[in-house]
């Protein structure tokens, strides 16, 4: 039997020991040769406890904790018939490889998977799982990628921008307008993976709508890839209205008698409307790509003919606000060269009236002795009554001319 410890006087047994000496002869140390011979248990001290421990065993090596970021997943759900399905007596929400083999083991189901912001470690577990490129988990991982489709193997990856209007009381020269995301959808024959990045377009209200439409949702993976792209255009939609009174509100104090909006407000919602014009724009060439593809099922068609004509519109929209935009800086640089016009011809003015005391007060400081009305009583108040009847008339001419 192998020794025992007491725990009580740090006394010890070394478990290498049985009651008739070593249980194996192991190479190495001349302390085992000391021991090996004696036939009776031995009992160790605490601290020579350790130092034969570090003798005779090698050292232990802890594991690297694994990392990873559990909370990535948001939701993952097996899908057949239109349908969300589980095993009876399964949490709603399963892991997404038990999903996986769920969906594999039944025909024409399909895993939804929602990611959002995974490491590098969660998306190769979930690359490892579903078999995906560790190209296409690498790109998956990060983001800020410019809508686009792209399909390698049988997984289409399709990135999607997402937008949304933040509220705000006026707009100033750091007024954040629109705010933007993006949207990961890898499409595959059993399965559709979300990754999402940023805190913009939520997909739990997507899922929600899907599965109260089970004629869309038997259509397999790809209708994820239509619910997330229909909703991302409504959003578009919506931020164009909000946008579009901002623009308004913009035009009414531009234009106003009193102008309250300066140039830095205008050059604010440019840029915002640039961001909001990356992830507009460059969508509508991927759904084209899409539709003249074979990967998209036939019954699926046209409801991404309507998300393209939807799209079509928020383009247009997002087009003429960029138009007007440059309509109403262009309004605002001529006001403003006016108004400096304006100024500038006002100080011409007002030197022009202050000229002529000047002059005349010149003239009468020059040192000579003959100069009309020094010996007159009535010299000075001549000259200063001269004085203020050219300078009236001057500012009446200027008055009637427009420059003062």
């Amino acid at each position: 039997m192998l020794g025992r410890q007491r725990r009580g006087d740090d006394e010890f047994v070394s478990p290498d020991f049985e009651e008739n000496g070593w249980q194996r002869e192991p190479s190495g140390t001349g302390l085992r040769s000391v021991l090996r011979g004696r036939a009776h248990r031995r009992v160790l001290p605490g601290s020579f406890r350790q130092l034969l421990d570090g003798l005779i065993r090698p050292p232990h090596t802890a594991e690297a904790p694994r990392r990873g970021n559990p909370d990535a997943v948001v939701d993952c759900a097996v899908y057949a018939g239109g349908a969300r399905r589980a095993e009876p007596g399964q949490a709603r929400q399963m892991p997404y490889a038990e999903a996986a083999r769920l969906a594999r083991r039944r025909r024409n189901a399909f895993v939804w998977l929602g990611l959002h912001e995974p490491d590098q470690l969660t998306m190769s577990a979930v690359a490892e799982v579903f078999g995906l490129h560790e190209l296409v988990a690498d790109q998956a991982t990060s983001g800020g990628h410019r809508p686009g489709v792209e399909t390698a193997g049988d997984v289409t990856r399709l990135v999607l921008r997402a937008a949304r209007y933040v509220e705000h009381d006026r707009l100033t020269d750091t007024s954040e307008v629109v705010e933007t995301g993006d949207i990961t959808v890898l499409v595959g024959p059993w399965f559709a993976i979300t990754v999402r990045h940023g805190p913009v377009g939520p997909l739990r209200q997507v899922r929600q709508e899907l599965e109260k439409r089970p004629e869309v949702l038997r259509h397999g993976p790809w209708a994820v890839a239509y619910a997330v792209g229909s909703r991302l255009v409504d959003s578009y939609l919506d931020v164009a209205g909000h946008v579009e009174r901002d623009l308004e509100r913009l035009e009414e104090e531009s234009f106003a008698a009193v102008r309250s909006t300066g140039i830095a407000h205008i050059y604010q919602l440019k840029r915002e409307m640039v961001e909001f014009k990356r992830a507009v724009l460059p969508l509508a060439e991927p759904l084209a790509r899409l539709l003249e593809s074979g990967t998209l099922p036939a019954a699926l068609r046209p409801y991404l003919v309507d998300v393209r004509g939807r799209l079509s519109r928020a383009v247009d929209r997002v087009a003429g606000f960029d138009d007007l935009l440059n309509s109403i800086l262009q309004a605002r640089l001529a006001q403003i060269s006016i108004d400096q016009n304006d100024d500038m011809r006002k100080i011409a003015a007002w030197a022009a009236i202050a000229a002529v005391p000047t002059v005349i007060a010149g003239i009468y400081g020059m040192n000579f002795d003959v100069i009309p009305g020094l010996d007159s009583p009535y010299g000075f108040d001549g000259t200063i009554a001269a004085m203020g009847l050219l300078c009236g008339g001057l500012y009446w001419r200027l008055k009637r001319t427009g420059w003062l």
